[in-house]
């Protein structure tokens, strides 16, 4: 059974970093292109960033560009989220989402990941 596990949120103050990893267990992990996304109180899940599965290519939501940077190590079938400058508005728990093949035409939307995880949670006191 193919899972994505989370791991690395927290709480920090504004202005912090953290980086968030997702553990992926199936041996073909380098054919799945990942995603982030996160979602907020109250809110509807928001695509955070997305990778290629040869990381070779990347994708950011606009306002996230210059503070979040998505990786991956493929000899590790984990993908990184690394967070800088926190702020109180990216308070929210992230989601990890992988895609088989590539990059999805529409990345940004839930509807084109196959396999979710469970989520952890980022908390950003002001």
């Amino acid at each position: 059974q193919v899972q994505l596990v989370e791991s690395g949120g927290g709480l920090v103050q504004a202005g912090d970093s953290l980086r968030l990893s997702c553990a992926f267990s199936i041996r073909t992990f380098s054919t799945y292109a990942m995603g982030w996304f996160r979602q907020a109180p109250g809110q509807e899940r928001e695509f955070v960033a997305a990778i290629t599965w040869s990381g070779g290519s990347t994708a950011y939501a606009d306002s996230l560009k210059g503070r979040f940077s998505i990786s991956r190590a493929n000899a590790k079938n984990t993908v990184y989220l690394q967070m800088n400058s926190l702020k109180p508005e990216d308070t929210a728990i992230y989601y990890c989402a992988a895609a088989r093949g590539g990059l999805p035409k529409n990345y940004w939307e839930t509807n084109d990941y196959n396999v979710w995880g469970q989520g952890t949670q980022v908390t950003v006191s002001s």
